[in-house]
Order: C-alpha cells, then structure tokens, then sequence
C-alpha cells in the first residue's frame, strides 16, 4: 500500500492497528507534540540523546502538515494517540484534531521499523510482524541526559534472533543511524533493568526459542517516559507501535 493511501485509510478509520509492517518501504516516524513553551528543551533532550530520539522534522507551532508527507494531517493521521496531562497518560484516542492548540510544536523521531524492513530483505523473518503483533517494549535502567525539564531512562524495543544472525541483524541496523542504528544490548535482560522478558511495558510479548537471543535496540517511546518526569501541561505522541508514515523512503536514510 502506497503511504498516501494508507494516512487516508487511517484518517477514516478503515486502519487502525499498528504500522509495522505498512508500507514497509516508507519511513515511519514516532511523535511528540507539545507546546512551544516545552519545546527547546525537548530538542535539546533530542540531541543529547539522538541514538534514542533522532529528530528528522520539527514543524513549527500551528503546522499540521508534514514537509514530508504531502497532503498529511497529524492531527487524524496516525492509527492511536497517548494524551498525557502533567505526565498521566489520560487519554488513547484515533483522532487528536479536538486537542489541538495553535502552540502546538511537532517532532518527527526516526522509527526502527525502516531497518525492520531492511532485515526482511535480508531474508530474516522478525518475529513479531510474521505474528501479526506489535513489537515488545521495555523500560530500562539505562538513564538518557537530562535537559531542562526532560529526564528518565531509556526505552528499548526487542526482537529475538537466532544466535548465529545476531551479528549480521546488527550491522545490518547500523546502518540506519537516524533510525535507532545498531542494538544498544543483547542477550541476558536483567543486564539493563528488565526483570521479566515476557511482560513489555508496551506493545506485546513474543516468545523466545533456545536457540534465540533477545537484541534490544533504543526506541523512540523513551520520550513518553520522560514526559512522566516532565509533566509538560499536556503532551501528544503515538501510541507505542502506531506510527505517522511519511513519503519518505528506508533507503534515503541508509549509509553506504
């Protein structure tokens, strides 16, 4: 499916599930919406923190049109938004247009499902997509850079592989360095403050065979944790694995 069709599918409601998988050709982005009063140190948090939160559209306060999505809204077109009020998570909703503020400044934040589909190419199923489920999430006890009011610690994504692919899926990501790149862990969970692989903070669990190692990678639900600390008056993202596709393609952002 074309990315165009598929923002107009999820502006009507006929999409409304997770993105991974969609459009597997254009980039996705995660994203966060707040007000302007927030915004310098949102980026700043953004670029001390880039494996994490790599920025690639800021639009400007007011703007609901993506420079890179011709014709986008991102007030309807993502499947599910998290409204956050003074750091709670109030609300989960398919359209946020009745939320909407004339301050409202924009962050498009690269997304790993692009080197998802780079793995696929490379013939190596991932698991969660071959399931038809959302990717597993998982807070760490890795701690990101503060700035200004934003801190917290690193959100991850997890996707089990054989061990001897382990390797090969690593560098494969690496080079996709605005898209999370390489894995930041893998291997035994409790090593980065996971105490049960089975239960994700978001998303939903796959199972992991023997033969399979977990590789955990930084995702772009980190700012969603911080905003627990920051407690900005109110605050849009994605739900978690629900993300704004652009018209943007993977490989304008892979390093050769």
């Amino acid at each position: 499916m074309e990315a165009k069709q598929l923002r107009q599918e999820i502006r009507s409601g006929a999409f409304n599930r997770t993105t991974s998988g969609a459009a597997g050709n254009n980039v996705q982005a995660n994203i966060v919406i707040l007000p302007k009063a927030y915004a310098f140190d949102f980026l700043l948090y953004a670029m001390r923190n880039k494996k994490a939160v790599p920025v690639i559209e800021v639009m400007e306060d007011g703007m609901t049109e993506s420079m890179h999505a011709a014709g986008s809204d991102i007030r309807t077109d993502i499947p599910k938004y998290n409204i956050y009020r003074d750091g709670v998570l109030s609300e989960t909703v398919t359209d946020a247009t009745g939320y909407w503020r004339p301050d409202f400044v924009t962050f498009l934040i690269g997304c790993s499902f692009t080197f998802e589909q780079a793995i696929l190419e490379a013939g190596v199923e991932v698991k969660h997509i071959a399931q038809g489920r959302n990717v597993a999430m998982y807070k760490t006890d890795i701690a990101t850079a503060p700035a200004g009011v934003f801190s917290g610690e690193l959100v991850v994504s997890m996707r089990p592989f054989k061990k001897e692919l382990v390797e090969m899926v690593s560098d494969i990501t690496a080079r996709f360095p605005n898209m999370h790149g390489r894995p930041v862990h893998y291997g035994d969970p409790g090593a980065i403050g996971i105490p049960d692989i089975m239960k994700p903070d978001y998303g939903e669990a796959v199972d992991i065979e023997d033969d399979e190692v977990p590789v955990f990678w930084a995702c772009g639900v980190t700012p969603q944790n911080a905003a627990l600390n920051a407690r900005p008056e109110i605050m849009i993202t994605h739900a978690p694995g629900h993300m704004f596709v652009t018209d943007m393609h993977n490989e304008d952002f892979k390093e050769t």
